[in-house]
């Protein structure tokens, strides 16, 4: 039995290291109050900068970087839109989508099928030697032992750093941030930008990590999951890791039940994380009262005089 099941939680710490990745991205850019549904196409173009950056220069790390970069400059065109010109949120979010959906099946046709330096799995000092969890966490590539630290990063930052106090207090009141002195325009870029560049890590692991090659479509709906997911986790970043490891585990199961060979249709195993995320979106209606979410979420604010 735990030869079928410490390998099936050690795949579900790598599948759901990419959503991690944007679930915190996401989470960033609503802590600020604005909303961003363009993280599937985020991802999406994310993952093809990082491929194609490694691709030419041979260093995963800086592919790692560009990923990260291109989520920065999708998100400032969203902050440009929602926060300068005062757009629709959803209306621009759905965009980004489409945008970085076509750009990406469009630029990355001459890759496809072609490998790239990545990152390999390899034994954390020490830490992999610890029975069954060693196996389970300590046994994969660097990018998953960034995610680790990310959370409780995330974490601190909002609680125990000014800046991290001002971006929620964005979030909640922009008009009494205002007079308080605050630059709730210039904090809203913050977020969204730096939101952004977590999606982007999301995206470049995909192609960097857990594929090392390239192949459109490679986001598979993992932007709209990690949406979904905050509001899974209210917000809080600690049940993000839980939330992602969940649909992380579902992924992993799935593939390894069409690689069983089981008599189950393929387009009903496929479907499984998405049927989750819609079971997500329903308790999370049902537990309404009791979401923590941001209190100006989606609500413009005007310029600054």
């Amino acid at each position: 039995m735990w030869d079928f099941l410490i390998p099936l939680f050690a795949a579900t710490v790598q599948s759901g290291t990419p959503i991690l990745y944007a679930t915190l991205g996401e989470m960033m850019t609503e802590k600020g109050g604005v909303l961003n549904l363009g993280v599937e196409g985020m991802m999406a173009i994310s993952a093809l900068a990082a491929f194609w950056a490694s691709y030419v220069t041979g260093s995963p790390w800086l592919g790692f970087l560009a990923g990260g970069c291109a989520g920065m400059l999708m998100a400032s065109l969203h902050a440009f839109v929602c926060v300068t010109c005062l757009g629709n949120q959803v209306v621009s979010g759905l965009a980004l989508t489409i945008l970085g959906g076509g750009l990406t099946h469009f630029l990355g046709v001459p890759y496809v099928g072609l490998a790239a330096p990545g990152f390999d799995p390899f034994d954390f000092p020490l830490l992999a030697r610890i029975p069954v969890l060693g196996d389970i966490f300590f046994r994969h590539d660097m990018l998953v032992y960034v995610s680790f630290i990310i959370p409780v990063v995330f974490w601190f930052f909002f609680r125990r750093t000014s800046l991290g106090l001002h971006v929620a207090a964005t979030g909640e009141m922009p008009a009494a941030a205002a007079a308080a002195g605050l630059k709730p325009i210039r904090l809203r870029y913050f977020a969204v930008i730096a939101g952004g560049f977590l999606v982007g890590l999301g995206g470049a692991y995909l192609s960097l990590a857990y594929t090392h090659l390239w192949t459109n479509g490679l986001s598979g709906g993992r932007g709209w999951i990690a949406v979904a997911l905050v509001i899974f986790a209210f917000w809080r970043p600690g049940r993000a890791v839980v939330g992602a490891y969940l649909f992380g585990g579902v992924m992993a199961f799935q593939l390894r039940l069409q690689a069983a060979g089981t008599h189950l249709p393929s387009s009903l195993l496929l479907m499984l994380p998405y049927l989750l995320t819609i079971l997500v979106l329903i308790l999370s209606a049902w537990r309404g009262r009791r979401i923590d979410a941001p209190a100006a979420l989606g609500t413009n604010i005007e310029p600054e005089g």
